[in-house]
Parts: structure tokens; sequence; C-alpha cells
């Protein structure tokens, strides 16, 4: 082991205590389930009854029995260790629902441009078909321009050279 010098820190010794090992997302778990019950009715009436029995009994019991006399200073110490953990364990549940909450979000909203660009591609779609037919040669289109030509080959040919008319063009 080497003298330390006054001009060098000292290394820092790490002391390797054992640190408690947890689940998070159990642990997590827990706190949201007090923090649902600390919610309720329920919990709002078993503490009202906890506190009223804890008063009665120390007013009205013997003098022997009474284990925190008026000023209650036992029960505010109770209450108050009790409101302290409470407090970050709702928070801690409220947090867990804010991550939820903001993961759900992000779904929707990718599950929103999906359908948006869904939605564009198919009206894209439904134009270009609605291009495509207004091309496309109807039966009555082809009739038409059928009747205009063979009224043409008739007027260019004339009735005089002994073919029959082709008037009838029900059969097209």
């Amino acid at each position: 082991m080497t003298p330390s010098r006054l001009d060098q820190p000292r290394e820092v010794r790490r002391t390797t205590l054992p640190r408690p090992h947890y689940d998070p997302e159990m642990f997590g778990q827990l706190s949201e389930r007090i923090a649902r019950f600390l919610g309720t009715a329920r919990f709002l009436v078993y503490m009202t009854v906890f506190v009223a029995v804890w008063i009665l009994w120390n007013l009205l019991a013997p003098s022997a029995l009474k284990f925190d006399p008026y000023p209650f200073i036992f029960l505010t110490l109770m209450l108050s260790l009790q409101a302290s953990y409470a407090a970050p364990l709702i928070l801690l549940a409220q947090n867990r629902q804010d991550d939820r909450d903001r993961v759900q979000y992000e779904q929707d909203r990718a599950r929103g441009e999906r359908s948006v660009a869904d939605t564009e591609y198919l009206t894209r779609e439904v134009a270009s078909l609605r291009l495509a037919l207004s091309e496309v040669a109807t039966r009555d289109f082809i009739r038409s321009e059928l009747q205009s030509m063979l009224k043409e080959m008739e007027a260019a040919q004339g009735n005089g050279n002994g073919r029959p008319r082709m008037d009838d063009t029900s059969r097209l």
C-alpha cells in the first residue's frame, strides 16, 4: 500500500451493501391496487370507523386502558404516516396510468394516420376509375357510332347499286 499523497485525491471506496431487490412491475400493480382502494367510499367508511373507535376508546375507556390521551398525538402520527405512504403510491399509480394513456394515444394516432392514408389512397383509386370509365365506350355510344357509319356508307354508295338497305340496327 502506498502512502497517501496530499497532492492527489484519495480513491473512493465503495462499500458493497446489499441492495433490496424488487420487481418494479409488481410494485406498480400493488400501488395501483392500493390507490384504487384509497379512492373508494369503503376506505372512507373504514377510516371513519377506525378514527371514531380510536377517539371513543381514548375518551370513554378506563384510565388504565387509554393509550392516547385527549390531544390524540398518536392518532395524528398514525394518520400522517398513512398519508405519507398514500400520496406517493397514488402518484405512482397516476404515472403508470399516464404512461398507459400515452401509449394508447400514440396507437390511436398511428391508427388514425393509417386510416387517413387508406382513405386518400381509396379516393385516388375511385377518381382514377371514374376517369377510366369515362373513356370506356358504352353500348349506346357504339350503337350510335355504328348507325352513323351505316348512314355514311349508304350515302356514299347510293341506293341504286342493287344492294339491300341495312336500316335495321336492332340486331346490333
